[in-house]
């Protein structure tokens, strides 16, 4: 029996469960495997908890030169979709064994070089980048990383990197054939920033699947904007103050959709009588507005996790396959 003034070690554990020391290691290391515990892992870890072991991180770390720490750089976390992706991959972590190091710095190129040089500071094992602007490439190129595993994530920003993101372009497409489906052709897009892929591959699967219908989407009906609801405000006065507005808009943000709201309600417009809205993300709040809003569902917690399982891949195995997770069409009373 150990020592009360003392803590337990891996032998005394071993011991007790009548397993190699060896062995005792690999289950108090490991995350559980995907078809449970064995008898005698789950042994082990009885006995370890009951005589209170907490691994050695450090020395483990200073072993492997592995600190079990991810790091994730993560801008504008603030937005609600951002936060639920944060989750996935924090919950996603912790299941796996990993702590997470999270850097949320503004959105811009300078402060995401500041946040990465800190966190490979702190000896992370492998990097989640968030919100990278296309192209990407000369960027990761510039920071001079080659051997930690990298991955992108939510946005892949044509970085050269594996990637977990949404599947953008379908949505734009969705978006696009429905209202389509509903009879409208005098359409527009408020098209989110240049920068960020995700408003990149809405745009252009919306505008691909209007180009297939033959139906005209002039230069001026695409125009963009921030995520944000002010962008959506400052986007849509352009857009409907003015006799020849469009009849329906696509938003590639449920946030930029609300300023649409905002700004129709402003003019005395009806909706959908006078203009139908389709937003993306489907954030809960758009589902209890007075007009519930028609919307691209994106799998924002499901991205997070299957992010840290992808970038696990990358630190185990040296490679990981991108993936674009389904996005799906919630109708509402907005189109």
């Amino acid at each position: 029996m150990p020592r009360p003034d003392r803590a337990p070690t891996l032998k005394e554990i071993a011991e007790r469960a009548g397993v190699h020391v060896s062995t005792a290691s690999r289950v108090l290391r490991q995350p559980e495997p995907a078809d449970g515990w064995s008898e005698s892992a789950l042994r082990v870890r009885e006995i370890a908890a009951e005589l209170g072991y907490r691994p050695n991180l450090w020395a483990a770390s200073l072993r492997t030169r592995k600190t079990t720490t991810l790091g994730v750089v993560m801008p504008r976390l603030t937005d609600g979709v951002v936060a639920t992706t944060y989750q996935g991959i924090e919950e996603a972590a912790t299941k796996a064994g990993y702590s997470v190091l999270l850097s949320s710095p503004p959105d811009d190129l300078d402060a995401q070089r500041r946040a990465i040089a800190l966190l490979v500071g702190r000896q992370v094992d492998g990097l989640l980048l968030s919100s990278l602007h296309i192209p990407a490439r000369p960027f990761v190129e510039s920071l001079g990383l080659a051997s930690l595993p990298i991955l992108t994530v939510t946005r892949h920003a044509d970085a050269g990197l594996p990637f977990v993101v949404g599947d953008d372009y379908r949505g734009g497409a969705l978006a696009a054939r429905h209202l389509l489906d509903r009879g409208y052709e005098d359409l527009a897009i408020i098209a989110g920033p240049d920068h960020a892929s995700t408003a990149r591959d809405r745009r252009d699967g919306f505008v691909d699947t209007l180009k297939e219908a033959s139906v005209p989407l002039p230069p001026e009906r695409i125009v963009p904007s921030s995520f944000e609801v002010a962008g959506g405000v400052e986007a849509a006065r352009l857009l409907l103050d003015r006799p020849d507005r469009p009849r329906a808009i696509f938003a590639v943000s449920d946030s930029i959709a609300i300023g649409i709201l905002g700004v129709a309600r402003d003019l005395g417009l009806s909706i959908p009588g006078d203009l139908a809205v389709v937003g993306y993300n489907d954030i809960p709040v758009v589902a209890q507005l007075p007009v519930p809003l028609t919307t691209v569902r994106s799998p924002a917690h499901d991205i997070g996790v299957t992010a840290i399982r992808r970038l696990l891949d990358l630190v185990r195995d040296g490679e990981a396959e991108s993936t674009r997770l389904p996005v799906e069409l919630v109708v509402r009373a907005s189109s």
